[in-house]
């Protein structure tokens, strides 16, 4: 039988993997971090790994609920940086609508979290950038809203503590207007008339059976750029890629690029992504020797030739769903939306989740991890991490 190129220890007995879920601390599909696990243990699901923007807040309950529930979890962090030499070419790297625009993640840091001053004033200031940005929005929103229903005002505190663990994004917007039209209009034709006015006359396309539809386009006409309750973010917002990187590695993480990938018929959807050799080149310069994907976004096709070629380039390679729209979906990640993930794709993941495991383990027990202190990943010793980190998993879970 011919070794698959993908999986390096074959004799794995493979467990279902989550490692990349947001919270209600950022933005989720959850009505809370509880809800997570309980779908979590009744889809068969072992590993979970906490994702939120620029916040680790939710770690503390993450990992109180993950003994109660044994699953076992991933401490991981997102962050949206910027890469000023690409943004000067006019290259999207992945974020589809920003040149330059990175979102990048952290992946197994160590819990308890200990940073020092300087990073945690960058975290700060990052905090602070965002919600200052989303209250202007939510006072722009809030008077559109006021304009055609003065009774369905609100305000960036009333999201807050209604919607938002800690950081307010503008998906709590959206999530705000909805409920509150919602609440006020019964009628299917009285939604769609308030939210036309709200919309300047233009049609209703969302189906307002569907939360996350009706979500989405109120962010797409008021929210984003163009839209009338949109705030141009300030450039400070996205610090540069090295700065979140070192962030990561002072944490105890694993810096680690998300891909986007393709659109689930093999298109690429950015310049950056389009060109391997060149992508993996960059990465390397950046000392970034781990991907992650969402693969409910892509081809089946695409993502294993992808995780193929990128594994034989030593990289380590993690799966997960996202989970920052509105809606509930199965935490269980499946493939090209709704499809069961493929084994050869679960074996990789399992991998993937026992590598982060092997390092978080490590590093509670003040031992160096698969990263060190330098960024240098220890890719030599791959399998060797991936040994300890299944046992570690499975000594958890049992």
């Amino acid at each position: 039988m011919t070794k698959n190129p993908m999986i390096i220890n074959s004799e794995l007995d493979i467990l279902n993997v989550n490692g990349h879920v947001h919270s209600p601390y950022s933005f989720c599909s959850f009505d809370s971090i509880e809800q997570m696990f309980k779908m979590a243990r009744e889809e068969d699901v072992h590993v979970l790994g906490i994702n939120d923007f620029f916040t680790m807040d939710g770690y503390p309950e993450f990992s109180r609920l993950s003994k109660q529930y044994k699953v076992y979890p991933q401490f991981n962090v997102e962050f949206i940086g910027l890469l000023s030499d690409l943004q000067a070419k006019g290259i999207r790297i992945n974020d589809p609508n920003n040149p330059g625009r990175i979102y990048f993640s952290g992946k197994g840091l160590s819990y308890p979290l200990v940073i020092n001053d300087e990073n945690k004033a960058f975290i700060d200031g990052l905090i602070s950038e965002s919600q200052r940005q989303i209250k202007e929005m939510t006072q722009k929103a809030s008077a559109l809203v006021d304009a055609i229903d003065p009774e369905l005002e609100f305000t960036y505190e009333s999201v807050k503590a209604a919607y938002a663990e800690e950081l307010v994004r503008e998906r709590h917007i959206a999530k705000a207007i909805r409920i509150a039209v919602f609440e006020k209009y019964v009628e299917e034709a009285d939604r769609n008339a308030f939210f036309e006015k709200l919309y300047d006359g233009k049609a209703v396309k969302a189906n307002l059976n569907d939360i996350a539809s009706v979500e989405n386009e109120l962010r797409g006409n008021l929210l984003k750029s163009g839209g009338k309750a949109f705030v141009e973010e300030d450039p400070a917002a996205f610090p540069p890629l090295k700065r979140i990187i070192q962030f990561i590695i002072n944490a105890g993480g694993i810096p680690c690029y998300p891909v986007l990938l393709d659109d689930k018929k093999g298109n690429i959807l950015t310049e950056f992504e389009s060109h391997w050799e060149a992508m993996d080149t960059i990465l390397q310069e950046l000392n970034v020797h781990a991907v992650e994907l969402i693969p409910s976004r892509n081809s089946v096709e695409k993502l294993r030739e992808f995780v193929a070629y990128f594994r034989a380039k030593g990289y380590a390679v993690f799966l997960g769903s996202e989970h920052n729209t509105p809606g509930v979906f199965p935490v269980e990640v499946k493939i090209e939306g709704t499809l069961e993930l493929p084994d050869d794709l679960k074996h990789v993941s399992y991998e993937g989740a026992c590598l982060i495991a092997a390092h978080q383990h490590l590093h509670a027990n003040d031992q160096a991890g698969y990263v060190d202190e330098e960024g240098n990943a220890d890719k030599q010793n791959m399998e060797s991490y991936i040994k300890m980190g299944d046992e570690v998993i499975k000594s958890f879970i049992k």
